[in-house]
């Protein structure tokens, strides 16, 4: 049986919660990401940096809130903190499940509460058509 660690990610981009909230938004455009995990300094995941977690800033710079000098708005600032994560032992129904039942794009995969992989939307339908092929 499938399981998500057979069909994760390994190499993950991450931001720390010190991340300036500008740097994190390069990194998801550059990396054509919809979200970046937050990890602290043991690999666990603290929370989440989504597209739609950076709404909140757009709506800043547009209300001209946000000065772009301003140095102190970080990832904690944005980031979603309650982050579903997956261990990397579920099987491929479980993981397909939580991506029917939540609304996120990708989740972070874990072993014993640290980040070892990431596993998209785009992820599992690329399977199902390698496995299908």
């Amino acid at each position: 049986m499938t399981q998500v660690a057979d069909i994760m990610k390994q190499e993950v981009v991450t931001v720390e919660k010190g991340t300036n909230i500008l740097d994190a938004v390069r990194k998801l455009v550059k990396q054509n990401f919809t979200g970046l995990p937050v990890v602290d300094d043991k690999n666990q995941v603290i929370g989440i940096v989504s597209e739609k977690d950076v709404l909140a800033l757009a709506i800043r710079i547009n209300e001209k809130e946000y000065v772009s000098d301003e140095t102190h708005l970080c990832v904690e600032d944005f980031m979603t903190k309650d982050v579903v994560t997956i261990e990397g032992t579920e099987s491929f129904t479980a993981l397909c499940s939580c991506l029917i039942k939540n609304e996120f794009r990708r989740v972070p995969v874990v072993l014993k509460n640290k980040l070892v992989g990431i596993i998209s939307r785009k992820d599992v339908i690329s399977y199902i058509l390698e496995i299908q092929d």
